[in-house]
């Protein structure tokens, strides 16, 4: 039995440093070797479940991450990856947030919820309740993680995003500078601060100083992108002209019999939602596109006037989710197809089969 034991944690140090060496397929045949010797081993599980997530195979991740929790009940990382992965990668938020609710229930088959495991749990919950539009539910409880856990960065990070997201610019900016000098590396909270910081330039609020370290939300950006290019790409600035020109084109390559549904539609080109429409009627401070009006399919059962139906276009917000100007003028076409189909009252699947997707 001993030596059952060593060889199955000695495999767990093979398959360990080929993982870190990138040799998946190899540390992946030594949990497999691990497991042989003690099948039930939640550690091996576990780890099987990190790689293939790292690998992009969620599904067979999910199942490892279960096979963990079955194995151990107590082992407190396959709890938590699973309800990680569940949050990222699945978007099954309502399934995250009640096992974040089990393991914070004390039950003596799972993990003692000691403060360390309350806050990661609680941050957790906050990101299944932030995904699920809840967001002063999730302010609450990243606020809830960061006094169990202490005031880490990703916890900063998090919170400034939930504040900017109700249009709190101010406080967002006050806190994710807190998260700035925690970790002056971390690529999410420079570029969320940049978000703030764009918005209190651009008159979004009552105003500020700029961050400590950082002259605007262009350097803020500058930084984010140096740290991760991929993720946060440099806004793509075209001209207003440009801009217009595309949104033209645009109109122009519908189906004509879209283009004479949409004909007394306005379409509006505006740098940011209003702070009116973040804060009242709960618009993302980073929508692309919105419709607003009555759609044609309710438009016989209202009296508004048809005039008052326009399509809005958020130019700066458009810049920022693209790589190049090729990128944007692809993101302009595809934004205003995709208003045009809620003008019309169409659900996704329609949007799709009428190339409005």
């Amino acid at each position: 039995m001993r030596k059952d034991k060593d060889r199955y944690w000695d495999c767990l140090d093979q398959a360990m440093e080929a993982s870190h060496g990138g040799r998946i397929e190899e540390a992946l045949a030594w949990l497999d070797e691990a497991l042989r010797v003690h099948p039930d081993g939640a550690e091996a599980h576990n780890g099987r479940g990190e790689i293939l997530w790292d690998d992009g195979r969620i599904d067979e991740a999910l199942i490892e991450f279960d096979r963990a929790t079955l194995a151990d009940g107590k082992f407190t990382a396959a709890h938590l990856n699973r309800i990680e992965l569940l949050i990222e990668e699945l978007g099954e938020f309502a399934t995250a947030a009640r096992l974040a609710d089990e393991l914070l229930s004390g039950r003596p088959h799972l993990p003692r919820p000691d403060r360390p495991l309350q806050a990661e749990v609680y941050y957790l919950k906050s990101k299944a309740l932030f995904y699920r539009d809840d967001l002063e539910g999730s302010l609450f409880l990243v606020r809830r993680a960061a006094k169990a856990g202490g005031e880490l960065g990703l916890y900063c990070a998090f919170e400034g995003q939930v504040l900017f997201e109700l249009g709190q610019f101010l406080e967002s900016k006050r806190v994710l500078e807190r998260g700035v000098a925690i970790d002056p590396d971390s690529a999410h909270t420079l570029y969320h601060l940049g978000l703030v910081l764009e918005r209190l330039e651009d008159g979004g609020d009552e105003g500020g100083a700029p961050a400590v370290g950082l002259e605007s939300a262009s350097e803020a950006f500058a930084r984010a992108n140096s740290l991760e290019p991929q993720q946060f790409p440099l806004p793509s600035v075209i001209e207003e002209a440009v801009f217009a020109r595309a949104v033209d084109e645009s109109i122009a390559n519908l189906p004509r019999s879209i283009r004479e549904q949409v004909e007394g539609v306005s379409i509006l080109i505006e740098d940011f939602p209003t702070l009116d429409l973040v804060r009242e009627e709960r618009i993302s401070p980073q929508t692309v596109g919105l419709f607003m009006g009555v759609p044609r399919t309710e438009a016989m059962s209202t009296d508004q006037p048809l005039d008052l139906d326009r399509i809005l276009l958020f130019k700066r917000n458009l810049e920022k989710i693209c790589h190049d100007q090729e990128d944007l003028i692809e993101q302009i076409q595809i934004t205003v197809r995709h208003e045009v189909g809620h003008y019309l009252g169409l659900d996704e699947d329609d949007l799709e089969r009428l190339g409005l997707a």
